[in-house]
């Protein structure tokens, strides 16, 4: 079970597309949870230069194996030319969640 399971982190730049992206994640069911986390201050370098401004971040539960369908829906979505989409792996967790992550999600 254990090393299926996975965080995904995205950086939007405002809460009506955070929640367009959510929303679109979970009914197709890819996902089975999302937090999004407001006043996210985010420094980093583009077409380099250091840019600084305000985003969301989107914290995403669901399957390691589903990731490419959820990459597919984010940049179809997201409205960056280059969207952060990053899979970190759950590494142990709450077999109770664990199990309901996949009852969540597509099979």
């Amino acid at each position: 079970m254990l090393g299926t399971y996975t965080v995904i982190l995205i950086t939007v730049p405002t809460r009506e597309e955070a929640l367009k992206i959510s929303r679109d994640l979970l009914e197709k069911k890819l996902i089975a949870c999302i937090n999004i986390l407001d006043n996210v201050h985010s420094l980093y370098w583009w077409k380099g230069k250091i840019e600084e401004g305000k985003e969301l971040l989107l914290v995403i539960k669901t399957r390691l194996d589903l990731f490419e369908k959820v990459l597919e829906s984010v940049k179809r979505l997201h409205s960056y030319e280059v969207p952060e989409v990053i899979a970190l792996p759950i590494i142990a967790g709450n077999r109770d969640y664990l199990k309901w992550i996949d009852e969540s999600v597509e099979a």
